[in-house]
């Protein structure tokens, strides 16, 4: 029995060759892995499925990537899932936009073995860090804010207000020490980690999604510096 024998990944790609490629890698570490081809199949896959991670590509014919992580983050079963866009594209417009429909992290065609390997164990770690605490009853306060880290909720006064995973790790990490001003670099390796590489915007992203669900007076920002949660 191999250590990651546990793991589900689930591949979407159009491109035989990258498939192949990936899942020959992938299972030579142990992972489960199953493939799609396409957008359509990637979603009937996943629920049947239920894979930890997503390796994701973003540009498909028919159903893209970036439309196929919105409709599964519409459900609850993948509001956990990992999900990680291949892209051999470099718009700023393409990352944004995939972090908006609820992607978790990027990785970059053409990829190499190691730094396949290294970035999927990043990514890995953010659900073992995610349930550590499942024993006990979590909840941070702050203000008229409540976030309730067993169950991954997050409301306002008795409203319950519906995050992506990247923007309920932000809001936490905000909230486990409200009025500190949180510098980006902390921020970024709090949050994304490490070996997670991602662009200038993404921090910015997240926050305005959170003041879009939360409103706009509830995180202060520092030019230059980072943001800080007023209480």
């Amino acid at each position: 029995m191999k250590k990651n024998d546990h793991v589900k990944i689930l591949l979407v790609d159009d491109e035989p060759d990258i498939l192949e490629f990936l899942s020959y890698n992938l299972k030579k570490e142990g992972y489960q892995i199953e493939i799609a081809e396409d957008g359509d199949k990637a979603i009937e896959k996943a629920f049947a499925f239920n894979p930890d991670l997503i390796l994701l590509d973003v540009m498909m014919p028919g159903k893209d990537g970036i439309e196929v992580c919105n409709e599964l983050r519409q459900n609850d079963q993948f509001s956990s899932t990992i999900i990680a866009f291949l892209t051999a594209r470099n718009e700023s417009y393409t990352e944004i936009s995939a972090l908006d429909n609820g992607g978790d992290d990027f990785i970059n065609k053409p990829i190499k073995p190691n730094v396949l390997k290294s970035r999927i164990q990043a990514l890995l770690r953010r659900i073992k860090n995610n349930s550590g605490n499942s024993q006990e009853q979590n909840i941070i306060k702050a203000g008229t804010i409540k976030i309730d880290l067993d169950r991954m909720e997050v409301f306002k006064g008795e409203t319950e207000i519906m995050l992506a995973k990247k923007e309920f790790e932000l809001l936490t990490l905000l909230l486990s020490n409200p009025g500190k001003v949180f510098k980006r670099a902390e921020i970024m390796t709090r949050v994304w980690g490490h070996e997670v590489i991602v662009g200038d915007r993404t921090i910015d992203v997240h926050i305005r999604k959170l003041r879009e669900k939360l409103g706009s007076d509830y995180i202060q920002t520092y030019k230059g510096v980072g943001y800080k949660f007023n209480h």
